[in-house]
């Protein structure tokens, strides 16, 4: 009976103290690999809503948005490779009576860079070295990013760029 209860204790503290450790890296790989895919801008939340230069940035891309015309566009590769479309420069603001006119681009420019994700940080690097770092957060397929520390012109100011995985 002694041996029994000996044994039982033993097999009882042996499970207990097995480690999770591989559980956790699971985890964090997962979320490295989160950003994985394309990803393409949909909304433009501002911080200070009465700031005019921010309004119309987040204006003329929920207008283009609901036209399903995307500006902004990542692609994050398995291979730490980025693609990144931006017709940005692209945009043609037509103010009329009605309000705003902005026709979807049809032109775009594309930069091939470099990327490092840690579950929060973006780290990028450009083919002429420039290293930026975007504060991010997924969300099963929606990824919001600072939009400050990604300094895209009039999606600049403060608040967050969010994006749609396709």
């Amino acid at each position: 009976m002694k041996r029994n209860l000996v044994f039982l204790f033993i097999i009882t503290a042996l499970s207990f103290s097995c480690s999770k450790d591989d559980d956790k890296s699971d985890n964090e790989q997962s979320d490295e690999s989160a950003i994985i895919g394309s990803w393409q801008a949909t909304e433009f939340k501002a911080t200070n809503s009465n700031n005019s230069s921010v309004n119309l940035g987040a204006e003329i891309l929920a207008n283009l948005t609901a036209e399903d015309c995307y500006i902004i566009k990542f692609t994050f590769n398995e291979n730490l490779s980025l693609i990144a479309e931006n017709a940005v420069d692209y945009l043609e603001i037509n103010a009329t009576a009605t309000g705003l006119v902005v026709p979807c681009p049809t032109q775009s420019d594309t930069e091939t860079s470099t990327y490092t994700f840690d579950g929060t940080t973006l780290t990028t690097i450009d083919s002429g070295g420039t290293i930026v770092e975007v504060r991010v957060s997924i969300d099963g397929d929606i990824m919001s990013a600072n939009a400050t520390d990604l300094d895209i012109p009039n999606f600049d100011g403060e608040g967050e760029l969010i994006f749609e995985k396709i």
